[in-house]
């Protein structure tokens, strides 16, 4: 307002946009329609309208991008939240992702027994990912009572369906007889599938099977070669084992620099048995 006591047609106009933002809010949609409109790229702009309307899976690709950060700020509150608008459209991804939420306690409080009621959910829909998580629960007793038999069960259908981690589980299970008979040989099959896919810990179980003849004949050259695998992925008890292979001049020629290089690396990266090694070391 000027001194004559007008409205300035600055302040007018101004106050006109604001009038006309307010009509397309509750014309379009409400506060969302603003957040769309300013706050959202691709690829998430593709996906907002059609989540708007229901459609579950943009619902889903929607959560993705705010878990991942793709053309919207990270925000794990605003993917559990449409994660869960696709869960309780019977989204089978979206079902287990929510679950992952409840587990880690992204976006939401952690809560196992959460995490357990939509994991089997999307399994009883034969996806991979939560028929892995399930086993894992009832393997560790996180929302439901430890069952080893169930863990089985769950680990063997993803593990079938080719997910790496799930075979590798199986191959635990098969190695200890626990939720199945002991049978190393089949542990061994299952950690072969796993490591041919680059899973890190069925490299090292595989190598420690070669080194001992556990479930295979003992091939100490080949158990090196699957330790050297799981090492180069970051796998702080391969490159344990590695060290020893090198103390010892197993599968390796003797290398004790190496094998303290491994170790020290192994410790840095928090694995208690690398650190006791080096302190009775003196290193």
């Amino acid at each position: 307002m000027n001194r004559t006591g007008e409205i300035d047609p600055a302040t007018k106009r101004s106050g006109t946009v604001i009038i006309l933002i307010v009509l397309a809010v509750l014309l379009l949609g409400g506060a969302g329609f603003l957040f769309y409109r300013f706050h959202v790229g691709e690829p998430a702009k593709g996906y907002y309208e059609a989540a708007m309307q229901g459609d579950s899976e943009a619902q889903y690709k929607l959560a993705e991008c705010y878990y991942n950060g793709n053309g919207v700020r990270k925000d794990f509150f605003a993917a559990a939240d449409w994660y869960r608008k696709a869960a309780e459209q019977k989204h089978a991804d979206g079902q287990c992702q929510l679950g992952k939420c409840y587990y880690y306690g992204e976006g939401v409080s952690k809560d196992y027994s959460r995490a357990v009621k939509w994991f089997l959910q999307a399994a009883q829909q034969d996806n991979a990912d939560a028929q892995f998580y399930l086993g894992k629960c009832y393997d560790n007793g996180e929302g439901v009572e430890e069952n080893k038999e169930e863990a089985f069960k769950w680990y063997r259908k993803a593990a079938e369906q080719g997910l790496a981690e799930a075979q590798h589980n199986l191959g635990v299970c098969y190695f200890k007889g626990e939720g199945v008979a002991e049978d190393r040989n089949e542990a061994v099959n299952w950690y072969h599938k796993a490591a041919d896919q680059g899973d890190s810990d069925a490299m090292g179980a595989l190598g420690a099977c070669y080194m001992k003849g556990l479930g295979v004949a003992e091939n100490k050259e080949e158990g090196v070669k699957w330790l050297h695998k799981a090492a180069d992925k970051g796998n702080s008890d391969a490159m344990g084992a590695l060290a020893s292979c090198y103390f010892l001049g197993e599968g390796v020629p003797v290398n004790k620099a190496e094998a303290i290089r491994l170790l020290r690396k192994s410790a840095k990266l928090g694995n208690p048995e690398a650190q006791k090694v080096l302190k009775k070391l003196g290193l």
